[in-house]
């Protein structure tokens, strides 16, 4: 089976959403079938299918949705300001004007009609397919009960406010996908290719491997590929999240999505579009907000049976308020209305998904991608992070960066010369700094008695004198960390080492502390060098001379709680791909990073863990404000409805207004984190 992805258009709410997606996935055709309302998309696995297949099945369901696969294609309004207008003022001319009153009622029943139209042709198709009741006859029964039992200017105010908050909402929805839209819109839709010594345009669908391509200034790498030019400066903050430029030398990697800010530049394609950096990300943010979070799953199955039992509800109403003596059934009736107007399920049905929609998409601006709502939502319940720390916590790689001569007899040159004479004997990172380092001829034929000295260092015998080299313990003092040089009893030099440890390594763990998350290390180094750097950044614990499935079986043993793995994403994919959540570091480019881990950290920042999680936090509480908010509000209304306190208009503040105030409590969290 193949995996389909489209746009699907025209959808009213997301009860719609949900109908066709529970209806095509009864289908045999089709399996896996999301429709996202939130994204506007719908994707599934399917044999060879075409649209029109697709559409006519579909039509059958919701006759006015319709799919395409046009990447711009511009959303229909399902509410437009000129009718609502003309409906207003035709309406207030019959409420308020004096003239005659057959026409009053003709100009009142005329509003009615141009409001309640698209509401009642909704509900109408609904029924007569049999897929039940939702919000538009809900209100189409309470306007035209409330106009019946008399109550006109209610029933006109009501409509009138709930196509206002219709509109509002879907500009604010509309708002919200073209925020999120905009984060994906990395996608160079053409590649000048260098034809020899002109240049042709073509569709970056048409790009193949070897094809040698132009790179304009202000334009948008097409494909991954490799510098030909000597230097150039590139924008990848739409792939980093990080504001500041890059340079790069001819023979560097270019990756897809990255904006060249110099002059014209020449690359050389190293693969097709669809295998590409910038592919490969908008597929995944794209189809991150299909997997859904157990709550928002919860809120979906809520809402199918929620509307029902609300009219069942107010049905009773309606029949059983009589039975009080003070109470008619023309005021039953019209609380019954009133009830009907605020059960719409709008604002509880739409908050979780577009809160999830909405924090997926702003980790992709901050350059962490998150591959569902599940896992936006697990990684705020992390009790418990492991670090790899090769290339995750370190760079994985040491450099000499001063060398202290404490004993004048000596140079830096001599020093070296002995020290790197020995180190040629060890596998050690620091000795291959060392060596490095050492530009001059090796005397390694002069070393004798070599031997290396578990936890310390190394010692050997060098043109008669007895040297030693390793820790400060070789010397007897306080030094500061490095490596010192000892000969004949004597402190001759300290050698400062960079250790490779990431800026913002120890920053990160105190950062997860805070957070109560207990920090672990992974690393198959060696265990002087692993408690050191353990020591270091003042993670809580440190396992050493770890194998890869050393790492596994480890792992299975520390997680007894929600645990996440931090690695590379290549040597470590066997335990990302294990991990509750696995986080893949530094991965851009390397599409086993991408496919094991749930979590990419596009930029190599450690902080953009503690970011990601405190995102999922605000999220959840987002998400548990609008819950409830929007079910106080309805169940006070509904109580204060029977009681005969709360009005319609009352009961248009429950629905539309309730709807509008979740839409904009969710915006909260894109404002809270965007990159200033």
């Amino acid at each position: 089976m193949k995996k389909y992805s489209y746009n699907i258009l025209n959808l009213d709410c997301s009860n719609c959403a949900r109908r066709i997606e529970d209806e095509l996935n009864k289908n045999k055709l089709f399996k896996d079938v999301v429709v996202n309302f939130g994204t506007s998309k719908i994707s599934f696995y399917a044999d060879e299918i075409s649209l029109d297949e697709i559409n006519k099945i579909i039509s059958k369901i919701e006759p006015d949705v319709y799919v395409c696969d046009d990447e711009n294609v511009e959303r229909p309004k399902q509410y437009h300001i000129l009718p609502f207008v003309i409906g207003l003022l035709i309406g207030f001319i019959g409420l308020f004007v004096p003239i005659n009153e057959i026409f009053n009622k003709i100009l009142i029943i005329t509003s009615y009609i141009i409001f309640l139209y698209r509401p009642f042709v909704n509900a109408f198709k609904m029924l007569i397919r049999g897929s039940g009741i939702n919000e538009n006859a809900l209100i189409f029964i309470s306007c035209v009960g409330a106009f019946l039992v008399g109550e006109v200017h209610e029933g006109l105010m009501v409509v009138v406010l709930y196509t206002i908050g219709k509109i509002l909402e879907e500009k604010a929805l509309n708002s919200t996908r073209n925020s999120i839209q905009s984060l994906m819109e990395i996608k160079q839709d053409y590649a000048n290719l260098k034809k020899g010594k002109s240049t042709v345009k073509i569709k970056v669908s048409e790009v193949k491997k070897g094809d040698c391509l132009i790179v304009k200034k202000g334009e948008s790498v097409p494909v991954d590929g490799v510098l030909s030019n000597k230097e150039a400066t590139l924008d990848m903050s739409v792939l980093t999240g990080e504001a500041e430029s890059v340079s790069l030398k001819k023979g560097d990697n270019v990756l897809s999505g990255s904006i060249n800010l110099g002059d014209v530049i020449t690359m050389k394609a190293t693969d097709i579009y669809e295998n590409s950096t910038v592919s490969r990300i908008l597929k995944l943010t794209l189809s991150a907000a299909d997997k859904k979070a157990r709550t928002e799953t919860l809120v979906t199955r809520f809402s199918k049976i929620y509307t029902p039992i609300v009219l069942g509800l107010a049905i009773l109403v309606a029949i059983l308020l009589p039975i009080i003596p003070s109470i008619t059934y023309g005021e039953s009736i019209y609380r019954a209305l009133t009830f009907l107007v605020i059960a719409c399920p709008c604002a509880i049905a739409i908050s979780v998904p577009l809160a999830y929609f909405t924090g997926i998409g702003t980790s992709s601006k901050n350059g962490i991608l998150i591959k569902g709502s599940n896992f936006l939502d697990n990684l705020s319940k992390i009790k418990k992070i492991i670090f790899d720390k090769t290339g995750t916590l370190t760079t994985g790689s040491f450099k000499v960066v001063d060398v202290k001569i404490l004993d004048k007899s000596y140079n830096k040159d001599e020093v070296m010369r002995i020290l790197a004479s020995g180190e040629v004997f060890s596998n050690h990172p620091i000795a291959k700094a060392i060596l490095k380092e050492y530009k001059g001829k090796l005397c390694d034929d002069k070393v004798s008695n070599y031997k290396e000295i578990s936890g310390v260092g190394i010692e050997y015998d060098f043109e008669g004198k007895k040297v030693k080299a390793g820790s400060a313990s070789i010397c007897n003092d306080n030094y500061e960390d490095g490596i010192h040089l000892n000969i004949d009893g004597k402190h001759i030099a300290l050698i400062i080492v960079d250790d490779g440890i990431k800026e913002s390594a120890a920053k990160t763990i105190q950062k997860l502390k805070k957070l109560g998350i207990k920090t672990l290390m992974f690393t198959g180094d060696k265990k002087d060098i692993s408690l050191n750097i353990g020591k270091k950044i003042m993670v809580d614990e440190v396992r050493y001379e770890m194998l890869p499935e050393d790492k596994y079986n480890q792992y299975e043993k520390e997680a007894n709680c929600m645990t996440a793995f931090v690695g590379d994403g290549i040597n470590d994919a066997p335990v990302i791909k294990r991990a509750d959540i696995g986080i893949a570091m530094g991965a851009i480019g390397s599409s086993s990073a991408i496919e094991a881990s749930d979590v990419v950290i596009m930029n190599d920042d450690l902080m953009q863990i503690p970011k990601a999680i405190e995102i999922s936090k605000y999220t959840g509480f987002i998400i548990k404000q609008n819950l409830i908010f929007a079910i106080g509000v309805k169940v006070i209304i509904l109580l204060l409805s029977i009681v005969g306190i709360a009005t319609m208009w009352f009961a248009v503040f429950a629905d539309t207004g309730v709807t509008l105030l979740t839409i904009v409590n969710t915006l909260r969290i894109m404002k809270k984190f965007s990159k200033k």
